[in-house]
């Protein structure tokens, strides 16, 4: 890092196709049909510009995500990771440490994709919401087929061969009367980091199953019923959200520790080499207010250089005040630090705003429920 003032970049997201072999109703992206690919003569300028510039610190995270990144071969995995490690090794005199990740929804999972996986140890995130009747109801092929077996088949081959992964399941209004019934799915079949993602109103997905009157208290409570069993099993099950929100519960947010309102704290890279910061999702979005939200591209802009253009001036200007705003106006603001931009912009209309229905579902709820924990542990304390 040459500049102190530079936050560097934690989340490196790169989108091989906007292509998902798969036709889930909640879906953001607006190209997902498109079979377009990205070329491997394009990693070259994307981290040349990456190392060149001042947002390297000792390691980041490569997430290949957007799409289905699974629907590209399994060679331009192999020739990718080799390109980026030898650029590594030409840029940086000590080798900055880079983690490769993959987001799937894990039909695709064959040995030749364990392999890979194990030779390069990359991170797995596998697309799953839990029960199969709920998980086919939204996540279905083009064909309108449930596609839960197939995800369970390439979670079996995963645990075949030893090879650790994550889960994020989707909840929407069809998960919530069914606390019990998840939480034993996930244990029954090994599942032990599960992240949960809300059935978003965000880019093409322009409703959410979440507006539907009296879904709080059924979200509240499929909440409550979680964490208990959680608890339950001391803590053997690892909820994403209990997990940050705990830490940040008792110690507070880190200033070590950025957000999405962070400028470059999260470059977003799509298969044409157009980048975007802030939310991954605004990436491949169009905007009345702002044309898009595409900063440059690696061929012919530098990450840096992005910040002297008007537009991403006026974004950053919105958002920073809808981060001041939330400062201002919210309880909750010493656990979330400003709320994500593109939920803002998505349900609000503008990035000058503060509550979100995500923030409610994400954030609010959840503290309150482990806050409630908290103080009646104390309370017990104090009594013996």
């Amino acid at each position: 890092m040459q500049d102190a003032n530079i936050v560097p970049v934690k989340l490196f997201i790169i989108q091989p196709t906007p292509f998902c072999n798969l036709d889930c109703d909640y879906c953001y992206l607006p190209n997902r049909q498109s079979k377009a690919q990205m070329s491997l003569d394009l990693l070259e300028p994307i981290f040349k510009n990456l190392f060149h510039s001042q947002l390297i610190d000792h390691e980041f995270t490569v997430i290949w995500h957007a799409g289905e990144p699974l629907s590209m071969p399994v060679a331009f995995y192999h020739a990718a990771f080799q390109i980026i490690n030898n650029l590594n090794q030409d840029f940086n005199q000590n080798r900055c440490t880079i983690y490769q990740s993959i987001q799937t929804n894990g039909t695709l999972i064959n040995q030749d994709w364990c392999d890979l996986i194990k030779s390069y140890q990359v991170q797995m995130g596998i697309s799953l919401d839990g029960l199969d009747f709920i998980h086919d109801a939204h996540r279905k092929t083009r064909k309108g087929l449930g596609t839960h077996a197939s995800t369970m088949r390439g979670i079996s081959l995963l645990k075949a061969n030893n090879i650790d992964f994550r889960v994020i399941a989707v909840l929407t209004k069809d998960s919530l009367d069914y606390p019990e019934e998840m939480f034993n799915f996930f244990m029954e079949n090994g599942i032990k980091k599960v992240g949960f993602n809300i059935d978003e109103k965000i880019g093409a997905h322009e409703s959410s199953s979440f507006e539907t009157l009296g879904i709080e208290e059924r979200y509240r409570n499929f909440m409550v019923r979680f964490y208990e069993l959680v608890k339950s099993t001391n803590w053997d099950l690892k909820v994403r959200e209990f997990e940050k929100l705990k830490s940040k519960i008792c110690y507070g947010i880190s200033k070590e520790i950025k957000e999405q309102f962070t400028p470059f704290i999260i470059i977003s890279i799509d298969y044409q080499g157009n980048f975007s910061t802030f939310s991954p999702e605004l990436l491949s979005m169009k905007s009345s207010t702002y044309g898009d939200f595409i900063l440059g591209n690696v061929k012919h802009d530098t990450f840096e250089s992005a910040c002297e253009t008007d537009r991403f001036q006026r974004i950053n200007q919105d958002i920073q005040a809808g981060v001041d705003l939330c400062q201002h106006t919210c309880p909750y603001f010493s656990v979330c630090g400003g709320g994500s931009p593109a939920n803002k912009y998505f349900e609000n209309g503008f990035f000058d705003s503060s509550e979100t229905m995500y923030c409610r579902y994400s954030t609010k709820i959840l503290t309150d429920i482990i806050l409630e924990d908290i103080e009646n542990s104390l309370e017990l304390q104090e009594i013996h």
